[in-house]
């Protein structure tokens, strides 16, 4: 069971951005409510929530998928959220040098609901913005808008 929870270990999130294409759109890409869990690394409980992602082309994107999967992989270990949140970003940042990034995540810690202060239904949110965002249409707070926008 744990070489499963823990089979991300020592891998790096941005290895799992491995279907990169050439494409000239400089409009965002968002990917929404994305299920995830991880483990609390203090406690060893889990934690699991909804990730959203964003980011601005600069001549590459990625099969959509794929960043699906390089959240898997950062989840896949002993975790913290602020953490879990800030290497989602640089993975995508990383493998495809995009104008920018946006990364939201909400979870609830089960550490926060079964021991200690026993808050049910608590929600952390955490949020990594990267990039310099050249062409001036877009910067991190309107794509940390868009990620929060309802369909």
């Amino acid at each position: 069971m744990y070489g499963e929870l823990f089979s991300g270990v020592g891998l790096d999130p941005k290895d799992a951005i491995d279907a990169v294409f050439d494409e000239e759109s400089a409009d965002p890409v968002i990917l929404r409510n994305v299920s995830f869990y991880s483990v609390c690394e203090h406690h060893l409980l889990p934690f699991f929530g909804s990730a959203s992602l964003a980011y601005v082309p600069n001549g590459r994107i990625a099969g959509i998928s794929k960043l699906a999967r390089s959240l898997d992989l950062a989840c896949r270990r002993p975790q913290v959220q602020e953490r879990l949140t800030g290497q989602v970003a640089d993975a995508i940042l990383t493998a495809l040098t995009p104008q920018g990034v946006a990364v939201e995540l909400e979870a609830e810690h089960l550490c926060m609901a079964m021991r200690g202060i026993q808050k049910q239904g608590a929600r952390v949110v955490t949020t990594a913005v990267r990039g310099e965002f050249p062409d001036g249409r877009w910067d991190g707070n309107s794509l940390l808008a868009l990620l929060r926008r309802d369909s």
